[in-house]
């Protein structure tokens, strides 16, 4: 049996944790956790009303040229790449899928540079002869495979399509047709364009210097952009 002093002193522990209320914590008790804030809100990406025309104006791109050569004393092919950066364009895709007037990219040749400049001097003086010619253009004429009018979304959606139309390089004009994968967020379109030509297309002169032993026919052009997106 508890002796009298015990079951006072318990008695009086109990009265003290009740006198203290729901809030009162034993010593050595946990604490509860802190309820952790919930994570802000993402702000609703734009919208445009699809029932104008979209208007694309690129506001950073970076575009490149790629050809396989090989060179003298190296068993296996290596791809030669020239980059620039001075790249501006405009695209209207009307919403029937029509092509607005004001669409076309250009680069500026004269900027092109890559890993080698014996290649880049005889590129751009004998192969794209950048003194007479030197920009690409390219006015596109028709989209195929893109839904139209082109989608508004209130989440980022990704597109593959065809843009069809006139390339203009080296003097000489002939159709191109680009594949086009992007990522529609909101006022941003950004992803990669790319196409595939040939020297003899455009009445150009394949390098020729003393480390390149041969180069190949097909010259892979790239293009990857950021445009912003707005309404006409």
């Amino acid at each position: 049996m508890l002796k009298a002093e015990s079951l006072l002193a318990c008695m009086a522990l109990a009265g003290g944790l009740l006198a203290a209320g729901p809030g009162h914590r034993a010593v050595g008790a946990q604490a509860p956790a802190a309820p952790q804030a919930a994570p802000p809100a993402r702000a609703p990406l734009e919208t445009f009303d699809t029932k104008r025309p979209a208007k694309l104006d690129i506001v950073e791109a970076t575009g490149q040229y790629r050809v396989q050569e090989q060179l003298v004393g190296i068993s296996f092919p290596n791809d030669a790449v020239g980059t620039t950066r001075a790249i501006t364009g405009t695209f209207v895709i009307n919403p029937d899928g029509s092509i607005g007037s004001q669409s076309k990219l250009t680069v500026d040749l004269r900027t092109l540079g890559s890993d080698q400049e014996m290649r880049d001097n005889y590129v751009r003086s004998r192969t794209l002869e950048t003194g007479k010619f030197p920009f690409l253009e390219f006015v596109p004429s028709r989209v195929e495979g893109l839904a139209v009018p082109l989608p508004s979304p209130p989440q980022a959606q990704a597109l593959g399509f065809q843009l069809i139309g006139d390339m203009t390089l080296h003097g000489v004009t002939r159709p191109a047709s680009w594949t086009v994968v992007a990522m529609l967020r909101g006022s941003t379109v950004a992803g990669r364009a790319t196409t595939t030509v040939q020297f003899s297309d455009f009445n150009m002169t394949k390098p020729s210097v003393a480390v390149l032993l041969s180069a190949a026919d097909k010259i892979q052009l790239e293009v990857e952009f950021k445009c912003l997106r707005s309404v006409l």
